[in-house]
């Protein structure tokens, strides 16, 4: 189903086009405004998205048009409902990345519109073309997702509209949304790690690091040498799928947040529709699938996102960093500039040589009064603590005028 709804912003009039599957896009105007840079707003994740998770989740899609009638803009929507009491905000909030769940009220009934992407972190939910300058693409933006929020009366009212999570160097133009009326704040940091052009090999970026890590690196190779690391197909992505998704729930339950649940249906569409552009590693044990890890690679970047492990065996074969230490001998290979590892595990992230970028995301509550006195509490939220670790033997300089994240850090 598709609907249009026009609205004048303070500055010019657009015309919104909603939909709620991909498969009803106009998909010549979507890409004439999504950048081919950006795999998590290409149509093909979104399609492999949607198939596996629209029993849970419902879906929503954007198409912002100028007076011109000509595609300025696209978001990419999730709608997520809970209800009760207690827990259910560190359920809601912990999918969506936001650790926000202990300083909220227990006894709201909530709908959350989520622009984003709950299973990634970056700005994965939004794209604007040059034929509309960001500040304006901001605010059409707000105003678009108050009308998406208004026309979901039917299926109940809509109480947090949530924004996730932006890149620093774009802060100057997101930050036309606290004009609308939403609260910034900072979750855990990002962690990433550039990869320098001298490392043509794993072996380059071991030599460059100090003795106490490469030794540290080395002795994490040796615990997990009895472990066979295998590229999945999408077959075998199926074949496993029971054994993933057991796995993959071990690690969900032991988050502080997640960034939602996928299922093995999801991992094996990713394979079928991105092919090589999606990276799926079995860690096998005498035959039996023990750990696995995920990355999407686009734009000369490496996304590492979900890992599953077998704890019972994580300590003693050293799983969880040989997945990390593999990701990064990937990043090499595939000549990225840079590896983006996500927001845990922040120290031995760290240990490894990537560095904290602080994300930004958006809030507003349905109600004024509400959305009033949540400002304060939202915005003491800070990025947890960590001890950050050096493991190079010289700091790499990263160019002032980098697009990367890393060079605006504060």
């Amino acid at each position: 189903m598709s609907w249009n709804i026009f609205c004048r912003s303070s500055k010019t009039d657009f015309k919104f086009s909603f939909y709620d599957t991909v498969d009803h896009i106009n998909k010549e105007q979507w890409h004439k405004v999504v950048p081919a840079t950006n795999m998590y707003l290409s149509l093909e994740y979104l399609q492999a998205l949607e198939r596996a998770m629209q029993d849970n989740i419902a879906f929503r899609y954007i198409l912002f048009h100028n007076k011109q009638n000509k595609p300025v803009a696209a978001a990419v929507v999730q709608l997520l409902n809970f209800s009760g009491k207690g827990a259910f905000y560190q359920d809601l909030l912990g999918k969506a990345g936001v650790r926000i769940t202990q300083k909220l009220p227990e006894t709201l009934n909530v709908k959350v519109l989520v622009c984003g992407n709950i299973f990634t972190c970056g700005e994965n939910g939004f794209a604007f073309s040059d034929g509309i300058s960001g500040e304006e693409a901001h605010e059409v933006l707000a105003n678009g997702l108050e009308k998406l929020k208004d026309s979901e009366k039917k299926n109940g009212a809509v109480s947090l509209v949530l924004l996730k999570e932006f890149w620093p160097q774009t802060f100057a133009e997101s930050d036309v949304l606290k004009e609308e009326n939403f609260i910034d704040f900072m979750v855990d940091v990002n962690m990433v790690l550039p990869i320098r052009k001298s490392w043509d090999t794993f072996e380059d970026y071991l030599e460059s690091m100090t003795t106490k890590f490469r030794t540290k690196a080395k002795g994490v190779l040796r615990k997990s040498d009895g472990i066979i690391v295998a590229d999945l197909s999408k077959e075998d992505i199926a074949k496993h799928k029971v054994r993933i998704e057991q796995l993959y729930n071990r690690v969900v339950e032991k988050a502080t947040f997640n960034s939602g649940s996928l299922n093995g249906e999801a991992f094996a569409n990713f394979k079928k529709n991105l092919k090589n552009d999606f990276i799926f590693k079995g860690y096998f044990l005498e035959k039996e699938l023990v750990g696995f890890s995920t990355a999407f690679v686009f734009n000369n970047i490496v996304d590492a996102n979900y890992v599953g492990i077998d704890y019972a065996l994580n300590q003693q074969y050293a799983l969880y960093p040989r997945m990390m230490y593999d990701l990064v001998e990937l990043a090499i290979s595939r000549k990225a500039s840079e590896l983006r590892m996500g927001r845990t595990a922040e120290e031995i992230k760290s240990s490894m040589g990537a560095e904290p970028v602080n994300m930004k995301l958006y809030i507003k509550h349905g109600n004024n009064i509400t959305n009033k006195i949540l400002k304060p509490i939202i915005q003491s939220i800070t990025p947890g603590k960590f001890e950050f670790r050096k493991p190079f033997k010289h700091v790499q300089h990263v160019p002032s005028g980098s697009k990367s994240p890393l060079h605006l850090i504060k």
